[in-house]
């Protein structure tokens, strides 16, 4: 469980190395925002990772076995380029958005934004920095890759509620690293230095993967690429059926959108209703961090008892009524004991749907293709973190924030009421995962 524990923390750590921290250190080198928006593609890899998963199905590197031996790979390669991203610097990207602008002045003004979008972008593909922070983001996604395959094969029924705690407890604390130590050091030392010191972190990381005992390799490992890339779809569909098999695909993408618009929203909607970015970031950073690592942490040891498919009821459940807390703050006004409230109940609520929508991926994974088929379901899931959300600002604009954290608590009842059509409020608390024998 130690080495679920520090896989979480590594898989965590490189997230807002190429996100919020990187956006903070390109901000205080002057880079314009509309650059650094454009910047955030470089996290199109996390979106992509099933795409090359199969690779790492199929082929095993000489050393470590399968598993081990591309964490291995992964993370010595991750802090080699952010000790290179270190030493780069983004201060060549604040003129980008400056020459763009001029070159695009002669453009119909109806053109002139998608003129200095493919104009910037043009730049962007020229930076150094850039390439270095999609490398960062390639290989963080590949860690990804068998960070989840590897918890996916070593861990039994019933280990995953504990397990699944253990890993997001361990990826939040290297958030925390990453988003708050890091401002700290920043402001003391410097950027590149913070950088270097979270390269060296990194590199730390290994110890723990050589450390980790190797997962029995599956009986039936891919004999061609074309076989891993084509049998694990052809395993999950022949296993669920296509029609289930579809359906499920539906769920994963909808169980966690009510919980995603709020969390789109939250700071947002906070600053309009006037409280200070102190009091938001002290809130959602500290206790808001705590309750959905207690959330996570309680999901899980109740997960333990209740089996994988009630949890699903329950803490979609729970979810899903958590929002109600916002809708609350949004008709009592600036109330500091209702955000206190709102924010740690939604927190809390969200680390137990978490706990048991991890556990019930890793359960619909064989360990033959774990790693395809995690990365497929995990891409399915980010559809409603990083797509689905976009229309939330209008949203809220239009509707006004009481009617919209309204609108928050009915999109979690779509993928509740799909529960009974394949995960049913069984009298056994146990859940058969492909593979492996069921208790």
């Amino acid at each position: 469980m130690a080495i679920v524990l520090a896989m979480g923390f590594a898989s965590g750590l490189p997230l807002f190395l190429t996100s919020r921290t990187l956006q903070a250190w390109m901000t205080a080198e002057g880079v314009g925002v509309a650059t650094i928006g454009l910047f955030s593609v470089v996290a199109l890899p996390y979106s992509c990772k099933f795409l090359w998963s199969p690779i790492m199905d199929r082929y095993v590197p000489p050393f470590l076995g399968r598993r081990r031996g591309w964490l291995l790979l992964t993370q010595v390669a991750l802090a080699a380029v952010l000790g290179v991203m270190a030493l780069q610097s983004p201060r060549a990207l604040v003129t980008l958005s400056a020459s763009s602008s001029e070159a695009c002045s002669a453009v119909l003004p109806w053109f002139q934004g998608f003129c200095q979008l493919f104009q910037t972008m043009g730049q962007l593909s020229s930076s150094g920095f850039f390439w270095a922070a999609l490398a960062i983001a390639f290989l963080s996604a590949s860690q990804d890759i068998n960070v989840d395959a590897y918890r996916t094969d070593v861990l039994e029924e019933r280990e995953m509620g504990a397990g699944v705690a253990l890993y997001v407890l361990g990826y939040r604390i290297a958030l925390l690293v990453t988003g708050s130590l890091a401002f700290i050091l920043a402001d003391r030392l410097s950027w590149p230095v913070v950088y270097l010191i979270l390269a060296a972190l990194m590199l730390a990381n290994v110890g723990f993967t050589l450390w980790a005992p190797e997962p029995p390799a599956a009986a039936g490992k891919p004999a061609t690429l074309l076989d891993a890339v084509w049998r694990p779809f052809q395993d999950f569909i022949q296993r669920l059926g296509l029609g289930k098999g579809i359906l499920i695909l539906v769920f994963v993408v909808l169980y966690k959108y009510g919980d995603s618009l709020v969390n789109a929203m939250a700071t947002p909607f906070l600053l309009q209703a006037g409280f200070s970015q102190t009091d938001i970031g002290a809130i959602q950073g500290g206790m808001g961090l705590a309750a959905t690592l207690v959330g996570t942490l309680a999901g899980g040891a109740i997960l333990s008892k209740i089996g994988i498919t009630r949890s699903l009821w329950v803490f979609g459940g729970l979810q899903a009524l958590s929002n109600i807390a916002y809708l609350v703050l949004a008709n009592g006004g600036n109330s500091y004991p209702l955000m206190v409230v709102a924010i740690n109940v939604e927190n809390f609520c969200g680390g137990l749907g978490t706990a048991g929508f991890v556990a019930f991926l890793m359960s619909l994974c064989n360990p033959q293709f774990s790693a395809t088929q995690y990365a497929l379901l995990s891409s399915f899931m980010a559809v409603s973190r990083d797509l689905l959300v976009t229309p939330a600002g209008i949203w809220a604009e239009s509707l006004g924030w009481p009617l919209f954290f309204t609108v928050t608590l009915l999109a979690a009842v779509p993928a509740l009421v799909m529960l009974p059509l394949f995960a049913p409020w069984n009298p056994s608390p146990s859940m058969a995962r492909p593979g492996r024998d069921s208790d």
